[in-house]
């Protein structure tokens, strides 16, 4: 083989280990964030109601989600585990991954998704059956029978969601007995029982009392050691005292994201600062 040619072999070879150099750096940076939004696009039938939101949540800690009624806030935290595909007619653009997984790609597991990225709703809702039988439930439709590992997994969730101190005597008594805070944590044990990643909380404390509401906040930032935490909120003290990140939605769109302390005290968007100081919203 001439000089020339073997030139040419080695040449190409270094840009092949050059270029997929780049590409698992790349790919480290993307698996390095437990979600990654790039331009997404949402619509209900012909309306848009997401307007090119490009994000990344860290592994850990709390990210707050902000903004007035109707600014598109649940409708993004619902398509981070594809609530939405429960809404019939509507479409999505761009691109979400999960630990570097298009979840919106034709091959993914939505159940398995789910287990993945657990969500909390505004109104607890827990099911009419026994405390034991709430938070037993997720692991017993994924396939386990046996009552010690059962048990195990309950307590561990109920001792996760704040709440086994105050139920460990009464696991089979109705949850709907449990006060309305009692009932959130109870929820978010139920969440933890599958063991997700990711916990998604839309409004967990608008439907709560004061003090339930600090036992909701204190139980968030113990957890968000361990897990990534995405919450909307409509309360902008309670986004500045639990979160690390906080996103602003304005109109579909996703006027600003930073760190917290920088969105409330130096806000670069004239509209964050005019939600944040009380002008509008």
């Amino acid at each position: 083989m001439a000089l020339s040619d073997k030139m040419a072999q080695v040449t190409s070879r270094n840009a092949e280990l050059a270029q997929g150099s780049i590409e698992g750096q790349a790919h480290t940076a993307v698996a390095s964030y437990a979600v990654n939004v790039e331009h997404l696009n949402f619509f209900y039938g012909s309306k848009q109601a997401l307007f090119d939101i490009s994000v990344d949540f860290e592994e850990t800690g709390v990210a707050a989600l902000i903004g007035p009624s109707g600014c598109g806030k649940t409708t993004f935290l619902r398509v981070l585990n594809r609530m939405n595909d429960l809404v019939s007619n509507t479409r999505l653009e761009g691109r979400i991954l999960v630990h570097g997984e298009d979840i919106y790609d034709s091959f993914t597991d939505v159940v398995e998704l789910r287990k993945r990225v657990g969500m909390v709703f505004q109104q607890p809702n827990p099911f009419p059956k026994s405390i034991y039988e709430n938070v037993a439930y997720g692991p017993r439709i994924h396939g386990l029978k046996n009552r010690r590992q059962l048990d195990e997994i309950v307590e561990r969730s109920l001792k996760g969601g704040a709440l086994w101190e105050e139920v460990k005597d009464r696991l089979h008594e109705p949850a709907l007995s449990l006060s309305g805070g009692q009932q959130q944590r109870l929820c978010i044990a139920r969440v933890l029982a599958v063991q997700p990643r990711i916990l998604l909380m839309d409004e967990p404390t608008s439907a709560i009392d004061p003090i339930a509401t600090q036992r909701i906040e204190d139980l968030i930032r113990e957890l968000c050691v361990d897990y990534t935490i995405i919450i909307v909120t409509h309360n902008m003290q309670q986004a500045a005292r639990i979160s690390d990140h906080t996103g602003f939605f304005f109109q579909g769109r996703m006027i600003e994201w930073g760190e917290t302390a920088q969105i409330f005290t130096n806000p670069r968007d004239q509209r964050t600062e005019d939600y944040v100081t009380g002008r509008f919203g």
